[in-house]
């Protein structure tokens, strides 16, 4: 008999995968988000992943889109709410002004945060329009 946390584990392993084939890098420890985020450099977009139906029909395709815009992050990494615990609540410190919030896409410059694009602006729109928000944060802050 699988486990619960190996049977999520490949269920979720998917939803991983359609993020970090196109480029993102998963902080999966707290110890690596402390290690990677201050220290980015430039633009960085933090993808706060999720289970739910809006981040698989939204969120992720929305994102991967985004990328293909002439002006994009200079680092692209990624936390998973609800399966890497430590590293969601160790990100969400950097946060700072913004409620937990997942899916969500934090836009960072020099390892502070300059806007989040939360769930209630990804669950009410379409693919191009919350790609067209993430670019109009990159362009405002690159």
């Amino acid at each position: 008999m699988m486990s619960y946390e190996a049977y999520m584990s490949q269920v979720i392993q998917p939803m991983r995968d359609e993020l970090t084939r196109n480029g993102f890098q998963e902080l999966r420890t707290a110890e690596e988000v402390e290690q990677t985020l201050p220290n980015a450099k430039g633009l960085t977009l933090v993808v706060v992943n999720s289970v739910c139906g809006c981040a698989a029909g939204l969120a992720r395709p929305a994102v991967v889109h985004s990328l293909g815009h002439s002006t994009k992050p200079d680092n692209i990494y990624t936390v998973f709410a609800g399966q890497d615990k430590e590293a969601t609540a160790k990100a969400r410190e950097y946060f700072e002004g913004y409620a937990p919030s997942s899916p969500s896409f934090a836009i960072m410059k020099d390892g502070k945060i300059m806007t989040m694009i939360e769930r209630h602006q990804i669950e009410n729109n379409d693919l191009q329009t919350i790609s067209n928000l993430l670019t109009t944060a990159y362009e405002t802050y690159k």
